[in-house]
C-alpha cells in the first residue's frame, strides 16, 4: 500500500533534502513537492484546492517565514505564514484526516536555561519570529490530535538553501578573516538527519504523536562551527578566525538553543 505525502516549501533546504533522499518512492511512499509559488499556506483556497484534488496520508509541512531579523521590523510577514498558514493547514489537516508534521525551532524558547531545553520546557520567545512559530504549535495543538511538531536548531544543508554552513565557504572566499560570535551555544543539524527522522515516522507508523525535539546533539558555538566547516573543507589553514562577543543583531537570540 502506498502512503502519500504532501510537502509544502518544498523549495527550502530540509524539503530539498527530502526531495533527495527520497523522491524515487523506493519505500512506497508517494510525494508532492509544492514550492511556496505553488502552495501558499496563507491562503485558504490554495490549500483546499490541493487537498481536495488528492488524498494524503502525511503533510510534512516545511513551508515557514524564517527571516528572523526582518520579522522585528515587519511581524505580520511572519505571523501570516508562521501562524495563520499553520493554522489553515491543520484545519485542512483535521478534515481530511491528514497527520501533520510541522518543523518547528529553539527560538520558542528564551535561551536563559544552564542546560538543554526538554519539550517539558515552558517557552518563551524573545523575538517576533520565535512567537510566530510558537503561535503556530499552539494553533496545531488546539485543532490537531495527529500531529508531530519536531522542533529543530541551527539546521543547515551543506547543498541547498542559505544558512551558516554555506555562508562560511562563501565567506571564506572573499576574505583572509573572519569574526564569529562565542555568545551563543546550540546544536548544528543536518538536514539529511532532519528528514531521516521524519521518514522513520511514516515509515514506521509512528502514533505516539505530540512534541519533539531533534537535534544532531553536538553542542558548540557559533565559532566552533565555523572552524568545524573550515577544517572539513580543507580551508582552516587559509583563514584567520578571530572570537566575536559582541555580536549585535536586530533581533534578540536566544543564547542557549541546546535541545533535547
Amino acid at each position: 500500500m502506498t502512503t502519500r505525502v504532501l510537502v509544502t516549501g518544498s523549495n527550502g533546504q530540509l524539503g530539498q533534502t527530502i526531495k533527495e533522499l527520497y523522491s524515487e518512492n523506493k519505500n512506497n511512499i508517494d510525494f508532492l513537492f509544492l514550492s511556496k509559488e505553488e502552495l501558499d499556506i496563507s491562503k485558504e483556497e490554495s490549500i483546499r484546492e490541493i487537498f481536495k484534488s488528492t488524498p494524503f496520508d502525511y503533510c510534512i509541512n516545511c513551508a515557514a517565514y524564517t527571516n528572523v531579523e526582518q520579522a522585528e521590523k515587519t511581524p505580520e510577514l511572519a505571523y501570516k505564514i508562521n501562524g495563520k498558514g499553520v493554522k489553515l493547514l491543520a484545519e485542512a489537516c483535521l478534515e481530511y484526516n491528514v497527520v501533520l508534521i510541522h518543523i518547528s525551532t529553539d527560538y520558542v524558547f528564551d535561551g536563559e536555561k544552564k542546560g538543554p531545553y526538554t519539550v517539558l520546557d515552558i517557552p518563551n520567545p524573545i523575538n517576533e519570529y520565535g512567537q510566530s512559530k510558537l503561535l503556530g504549535e499552539s494553533y496545531i495543538q488546539d485543532i490537531l490530535s495527529k500531529y508531530f511538531i519536531i522542533r529543530t536548531s541551527w539546521l543547515y544543508s551543506k547543498r541547498y538553501g542559505k544558512n551558516f554552513y554555506k555562508t562560511i565557504l562563501e565567506k571564506a572566499k572573499e576574505t583572509k578573516e573572519l569574526k564569529i560570535t562565542t555568545e551563543q551555544i546550540g546544536c548544528p543539524t543536518n538536514t539529511v538527519n532532519l528528514a531521516n527522522f521524519i521518514i522513520s515516522l511514516i515509515k514506521g507508523g509512528s502514533i505516539d504523536f505530540g512534541l519533539y525535539h531533534f537535534s544532531d546533539e553536538v553542542a558548540m558555538t557559533w565559532y566552533k562551527f565555523a572552524e568545524q566547516i573550515l577544517k572539513e573543507n580543507n580551508l582552516f589553514e587559509k583563514i584567520k578566525l578571530a572570537k566575536a562577543n559582541n555580536y549585535v543583531t536586530f533581533a534578540k537570540r536566544p543564547k542557549n538553543s541546546i535541545l533535547i
